[in-house]
């Protein structure tokens, strides 16, 4: 499996994996959401074919979905399944389901219940890939998330292309805040509920109880806020404002004040001047963004905004590299807030590291015993079981107490 894009994206890849058993098959799994992504996306399948020269590659997701016919002309490529089809065992040669997806080497599992966008933001090709919303029925996220609890995972994320918008297609309407209630009571053994990213407008007041006062439910709310310009969120069809992200994040904070803010910020959109672009940038500051995701707009084939007057590339690449910039330095502040602390860390492969519950970045530092014990056995089984807590499994929650930064992440040891 090669895995491209979002997190959606993996959940299903770990599924796909599942279908394949032993066969000598290479599977892309693409990405459409830039044209830097599908770039990625046909580099990737010119290098899996020159590793695995005999194997058959098959490339599926949002890029192949697209553009069918231009990925099944790539010489390398000998079979093209669309989205629709991806989940269907019968395009893998697999009967049925597989019985158990277990996302190993992965500390926190992903669980897709929601798939589609019924929204047509102008610069986006999503939902020529995905299709309309279509939600998950909450009985099977719940059995779904039960049994990946019970194979040992203590995080799991739930994931969707248009996540806040689950259940309005199903019997009774309910909302992400409904199917959030229902894991957290049916699944008591799960001890990180964390959400991917949400359209702030849909946060409605049972959602915004749960992110606010819920502690297995992580600090840590990923906002889709593409810009912070008026004009520039209205020319992207999008159903917010500025005032509306800045008002909705003051709450957040107000009420639980540990919540870590990160969003998707487009750079350089058709129309965008100097002034419009410093109101995004001021958004960093303004949302107490940590997390931020920024994208260099990329005109995408029959979207509306390519259609628009367009940024010149040069001007584009740099307003980019100043977002960074300044979302970096932001950051950087954060951390540093955080030297100090005691923090509740998912370890991650290959155990020297892992996120906090507020998605910092924490890398682990051996304790001074531990130093001590590498350079030499242990004497007693006392001291053997103290050298085995100076390390932790990929999936493990351990507590760690921040020390310093370092490379825009923290040093932590554990607690």
């Amino acid at each position: 499996m090669i895995t491209l894009g979002c997190r959606l994206n993996i959940a299903e890849s770990e599924t796909i994996r599942g279908f394949l058993g032993s066969r000598d098959v290479v599977v892309v799994n693409s990405c459409a959401v830039t044209n830097e992504a599908v770039k990625a996306t046909r580099a990737a399948i010119r290098r899996a074919r020159r590793r695995r020269p005999g194997a058959e590659i098959v490339v599926t997701g949002c890029a192949a979905t697209i553009d069918p016919a231009g990925f099944a002309g790539m010489a390398e490529v000998d079979r093209i399944v669309g989205n629709p089809d991806k989940l269907a065992p019968g395009h893998w040669g697999a009967p049925d389901l597989p019985t158990t997806v277990r996302f190993e080497g992965h500390a926190r599992a992903l669980v897709e219940v929601q798939n589609g966008c019924d929204h047509r933001c102008t610069f986006c090709a999503i939902p020529f890939g995905r299709g309309p919303s279509r939600s998950v029925p909450a009985g099977a996220v719940v059995g779904r998330i039960a049994e990946l609890v019970d194979a040992g995972h203590n995080e799991v994320v739930l994931t969707g292309v248009d996540l806040t918008s689950y259940g309005h297609d199903l019997p009774g309407s309910p909302t992400l805040g409904h199917l959030v209630e229902r894991i957290l009571k049916l699944v008591p053994g799960l001890p990180r509920l964390r959400l991917s990213s949400l359209d702030g407008i849909e946060i409605d007041d049972r959602l915004f109880d749960l992110l606010t006062a819920e502690a297995r439910v992580m600090p840590h709310v990923h906002l889709s806020l593409q810009a912070g310009d008026d004009m520039i969120l209205k020319r992207m069809k999008r159903r917010h404002t500025r005032a509306q992200s800045v008002a909705l994040v003051g709450r957040l904070k107000a009420k639980r004040p540990e919540i870590a803010i990160g969003a998707d910020i487009i750079a350089g959109f058709p129309t965008e001047d100097e002034a419009m672009f410093a109101n995004s940038a001021a958004l960093i500051a303004d949302c107490d963004i940590v997390h931020a995701h920024v994208f260099p707009y990329s005109p995408r084939a029959d979207t509306p905004a390519a259609r628009m007057p367009q940024v010149a590339p040069p001007v584009v690449k740099d307003r980019a590299a100043r977002l960074r910039a300044a979302a970096e330095a932001h950051r950087t502040r954060w951390l540093e807030t955080l030297v100090g602390t005691e923090q509740r860390v998912l370890v991650e492969a290959p155990g020297d590291r892992g996120r906090a519950e507020n998605f910092a970045e924490i890398r682990l530092a051996p304790t001074p015993f531990a130093l001590s014990l590498s350079k030499g056995c242990p004497s007693s089984d006392e001291e053997q079981d103290r050298a085995s807590t100076s390390s932790a499994r990929t999936g493990d929650v351990v507590s760690a107490t921040i020390t310093r930064t370092a490379d825009n992440e923290l040093i932590g040891t554990f607690a």
